[in-house]
């Protein structure tokens, strides 16, 4: 037997539905009890970018039963909402700031890694391996496919509206409230690795002729051993930080 029940999508949740059905009540038919996560994500809308799910007003969870004539509102995660206790579905990030970017996002990873975050990217990895890794490190799945956010074991995410990288992060700094949280250049920003000071002399033989020349504080990746110093690159790399903080 088909049931009915109405969903109301609030906020930018609306982003993943077509033009037409955007902050409208929306008719959803179905059979048995589904859950409303198997509902919402039916019409389009994946998991974690939902913060707080009302079913005729109460609060549930995403695995609530579907019933028939059910009214269901379902709000974004994000700074723009503040609820009561016991409304949330989850906490709004992980107990540490972590990410797992998919393939297309190695420019984001990059920037992202220069403000010191912890950010896992490989240009080769799968849906599941992301979903894997995200789940297992308790990491935020950042990426541009609606569909690997809708995996189950994925817990935290968000699909980039935007495409581009300087965007793309000024969005995830907004979406996660960020600003106050950088701890720049203390991520290598090819391999994630941890950056520590060293001596000159410790990697005089791996530096170009002017390099060895003209500076004398250097840091290198304990990871990949790459190695860092302060030249105009870092000059431009600490303004572009310094107006993200002011934004």
């Amino acid at each position: 037997m088909l049931h009915q029940a109405d969903f109301l999508f609030h906020g930018a949740l609306n982003d993943f539905l077509p033009q037409t059905s955007r902050h409208t009540l929306l008719r959803y038919t179905f059979r048995d009890a589904p859950a409303v996560k198997d509902a919402i994500e039916a019409i389009g809308v994946p998991h974690p970018e939902v913060e707080v799910a009302l079913v005729n007003d109460v609060p549930v969870t995403l695995l609530h039963p579907l019933r028939p004539h059910d009214q269901v509102a379902l709000f974004p995660a994000g700074p723009e909402y503040t609820w009561p206790a016991g409304y949330a579905l989850k906490a709004r990030t992980p107990p540490e700031i972590k990410f797992v970017l998919d393939v297309h996002l190695g420019k984001l990873a990059r920037l992202l890694r220069m403000l010191g975050f912890d950010t896992c990217y490989e240009n080769h990895y799968a849906d599941k391996t992301i979903a894997r890794i995200a789940e297992q490190d308790n990491r935020m799945v950042l990426t541009r496919d609606v569909g690997l956010l809708k995996q189950k074991i994925i817990e935290w995410g968000h699909w980039l509206r935007s495409q581009q990288p300087g965007e793309q992060l000024a969005e995830v700094i907004h979406y996660y409230e960020l600003a106050g949280k950088f701890r720049p250049f203390e991520r290598c920003m090819a391999c994630n690795g941890k950056i520590t000071q060293v001596s000159k002399a410790a990697i005089l033989d791996k530096l170009p002729p002017k390099t060895k020349m003209y500076f004398n504080e250097f840091f290198q990746c304990l990871c990949c051993k790459r190695i860092y110093w302060k030249g105009s690159h870092y000059e431009r790399m600490q303004q572009f930080v310094v107006q993200l903080q002011q934004q």
